[in-house]
């Protein structure tokens, strides 16, 4: 959008992108981010759905700096070391006034200045104490756009539905596939062989499980079939797979949670006496 021209409340923190959406948050110095390719949910509409509902989530757990919080907050050019006092200093570089000055709202400046001629040395310290008095008027969260407080009340601005669960780099097609399904590929070693069609599934640590079915046994139609079936019981298996690795680490987790009573109040005491020697202390 142009500058000054906030996001519709729909794209608040969304950037399109040529590959689907990306999302970018800023919380107290810290950057949330994170992207939703089209490749990776199936389509533009999942993508978008799936990188609201993230934006969502971000903008509710981690709501922005209270209003007073940013105002206590020291300016790069302040030279009195309290946010809003500063002096105003007359010809010749003398002191001639020190000022507490807050903004509280759109048509709602305070100020109050304290003439060094009238109060003398007290001007610094009675400008810090109105500075106290005009932060106490100010409430609430830093507002940083029209849609945070709707998404944070619940009133989200995507409809309700059924989301689609992002897919693995083997899932996604890629624009060279010539099957139409992931993992699935036609070969020909060279001009004269007949060909085969391949199903290949990847998995991180177990690397790749292949199956070709030759054209010249099965007819092109068939051994296509054939290799779109076998890709999806290859995918099956890597489910169950995975599905079962967290069952037994579940498992693991019980059991150290059952641990005797004893052995769990040792762990303190080795933290703390690891971090004491300089160290720092073990996860």
């Amino acid at each position: 959008m142009p500058r000054g021209i906030p996001n519709p409340a729909a794209m608040y923190g969304i950037a399109p992108r040529p590959w689907g959406f990306e999302v970018s948050l800023v919380r107290n110095g810290t950057r949330y981010y994170r992207q939703f390719g089209k490749a990776s949910y199936g389509g533009l509409e999942q993508a978008l759905v799936q990188a609201q509902d993230w934006r969502d989530a971000v903008v509710r757990s981690v709501p922005p700096v209270a209003r007073r919080a940013r105002a206590e907050k020291l300016r790069a050019n302040n030279t009195t070391g309290v946010s809003g006092v500063f002096c105003q200093v007359a010809s010749g570089g003398r002191v001639r006034a020190w000022v507490a000055k807050t903004y509280i709202g759109q048509d709602e400046i305070l100020r109050t200045d304290f003439p060094v001629d009238s109060v003398g040395n007290a001007a610094l310290s009675l400008a810090i104490e109105e500075r106290e008095k005009q932060l106490a008027r100010m409430s609430g969260l830093a507002r940083l756009h029209p849609a945070e407080e709707a998404i944070r009340q619940g009133m989200t601005v995507q409809a309700p539905g059924p989301r689609t669960s992002k897919r693995s780099k083997s899932e996604i097609t890629r624009s060279t596939n010539s099957s139409g399904v992931s993992g699935v590929q036609f070969k020909m070693p060279n001009a004269g062989h007949p060909g085969y069609w391949l199903a290949t599934t990847f998995t991180a640590g177990k690397g790749s499980v292949c199956k070709a079915f030759s054209v010249k046994e099965h007819g092109h139609d068939m051994a296509k079939s054939l290799a779109i079936a076998e890709r999806g019981r290859q995918l099956a298996q890597k489910l169950k797979d995975a599905e079962q690795h967290e069952h037994q680490h579940e498992h693991e987790h019980e059991q150290e949670q059952a641990q005797p009573q004893q052995q769990k109040q040792a762990s303190p005491d080795f933290s703390f006496q690891y971090k004491a020697s300089g160290h720092p202390a073990r996860p």
